[in-house]
């Protein structure tokens, strides 16, 4: 939980700002949006595998280019 106390003498705006960088800086956003819709099993695996795959290419591109 992100907890910002507001300062004496400053803005709310200027608080929410804060808050908003703290949220970032936890993952908060990022963990919102991906429980946002619901994944099967085999639909996360599979997303996973191909993310694999894509970080193997890449790896093999940058190794021949050496």
């Amino acid at each position: 939980m992100v907890f910002v106390k507001v300062r004496d003498g400053e803005s709310i705006e200027d608080a929410l700002r804060r808050f908003k960088r703290e949220c970032e800086r936890n993952g908060i956003l990022k963990e919102i949006k991906r429980r946002e819709h619901f994944l099967p099993p085999s639909v996360k695996r599979k997303l996973r595998q191909q993310e694999n795959l894509r970080k193997l290419r890449r790896l093999k591109r940058r190794r021949v280019h050496r």
